[in-house]
């Protein structure tokens, strides 16, 4: 059994088994929120809100599992809780396949929350095996692979939620073990026993995790930008689905040849155009053009009043991919080795932050304008509200990053704002 390998040989294993779990996700998304309106005869008002809450929950898991993980992954290495979270994920797969109710597919979405924090250990891992300088590419190869899982996974969940809304769970459990026994076998360690740190509940707890975002210039600012795209992010796993069914009558189908095409979109920004763009632009630039085009985006897909300019506007929507690799880039910077998986850690607890409150308050903006006794009927509200918070992300930018619309042409250095 292969268990460490010199640095540049664990990215193509982490990035297959990443390609593999987010496959395992994608499967999923065209028929969980079918899958919720079939359990509550059809209505699509309560299951915007189930939904809703559902991703509220699994968000709640993520807030205090991801830095307890990325704790123990500066503890013991990134390998055995990547290999963990990847069997336990697969377990609860099964689980939800097999829910024969709303109160199965609640505990399914909770144990789902805690397993798929692995992929704050997954960005640790890049973090570990890649120069500094080479990071924000290294975190699009890393944002590339979650393109390639949404190209195949909403795809082939569409196709299996057209024969049976619960041969997707069963799809994705098959996935995801089969990832879990390939990481066994093949997936080496990246953080050598040296440069690990002790484990401490003060840096495992979510609190004590985002404490470290204090810690150095221009990181606590950084993470204020990051919490507004993920929030805003939420929008789609609470309405996308139940929206599109609504205005356009799209069925699990178009919903994940839609996804697919926002992932091959993704793979080109992320895996292909983001190391030339860095290069040319610098980090600093490219997370305004990541936030303007997400702003763009949102704003087509509220007005839009057909699927096909639905469709074309993923193209706009696209630039956003810039965004995430380089303010993770600007971020893994700014700490020490041994803390890239509190780092990892403290950016998901954020992103658990964001989905506590987001997919709820999307959903109930949903609910609301759509609802004939609210008598306000204005179905792209929640993308709209969506648009308004990257506007807050996109102005605490420009006040964080003052001057930088100039090119750089090249890379902060660590602890420089």
């Amino acid at each position: 059994m292969i268990r460490s390998l010199p640095s540049k040989a664990g990215i193509p294993f982490i990035l297959i088994a990443v390609l593999l779990d987010v496959l395992s996700l994608g499967v999923v998304i065209p028929v969980l929120a079918k899958l919720v309106k079939e359990l509550l005869n059809d209505n699509t008002a309560d299951a915007a809100a189930y939904v809703g809450w559902f991703a509220t929950v699994w968000a709640f898991m993520q807030f205090f599992s991801s830095p307890i993980m990325g704790a123990l992954s500066d503890r013991f290495g990134r390998r055995p809780v990547l290999l963990i979270s990847a069997f336990g994920l697969g377990i609860d797969y099964i689980l939800m396949a097999m829910a024969p109710n709303l109160t199965w597919l609640f505990i399914g979405r909770v144990l789902t929350g805690i397993t798929a924090a692995s992929f704050s250990t997954a960005s640790a891992y890049i973090a570990d095996v890649t120069p500094p300088e080479n990071r924000s590419a290294a975190f699009g190869i890393f944002g590339a692979a979650f393109g390639l899982g949404f190209i195949l996974g909403p795809a082939l969940g569409g196709y299996l939620g057209d024969i049976d809304l619960r041969l997707p769970f069963w799809v994705s459990a098959a996935l995801t073990l089969a990832n879990a026994t390939y990481g066994f076998f093949i997936l080496p360690e990246s953080l050598p026993p040296e440069k690990r740190s002790p484990f401490r509940w003060s840096r495992a707890n979510p609190i004590g995790s985002l404490q470290l975002l204090r810690s150095q210039s221009g990181l606590l600012a950084m993470a204020a930008i990051l919490f507004c795209y993920q929030l805003a992010h939420h929008v789609f796993s609470s309405v996308f689905v139940l929206y599109t069914d609504l205005r356009f009558g799209w069925d699990p189908s178009m919903v994940g040849f839609t996804l697919s095409t926002v992932g091959i979109l993704n793979f080109i920004v992320q895996g292909i155009l983001i190391r030339p763009a860095v290069r040319t632009l610098g980090e600093k630039a490219l997370v305004f053009v990541g936030l303007i085009g997400g702003i763009i985006g949102f704003v087509a897909y509220a007005i839009v009043d057909n699927g096909r300019a639905f469709y074309m506007s993923t193209i706009i929507f696209a630039t956003m991919g810039f965004f995430n690799a380089s303010i993770q880039g600007l971020m893994s910077k700014r700490i020490n080795p041994s803390e890239q998986g509190q780092l990892s850690g403290a950016n998901s607890s954020l992103n658990g932050i964001a989905g506590m409150f987001g997919p709820a308050l999307f959903a109930i903006v949903f609910r609301n304008s759509i609802n004939s006794e609210s008598g306000w009927y204005s179905p792209g509200a929640p993308f709209a509200l969506a648009a308004a918070i990257l506007g807050i992300g996109l102005l605490l930018a420009t006040f964080t990053f003052s001057g930088v619309v100039k090119k750089e042409g090249g890379s902060d250095n660590h602890g420089s704002s």
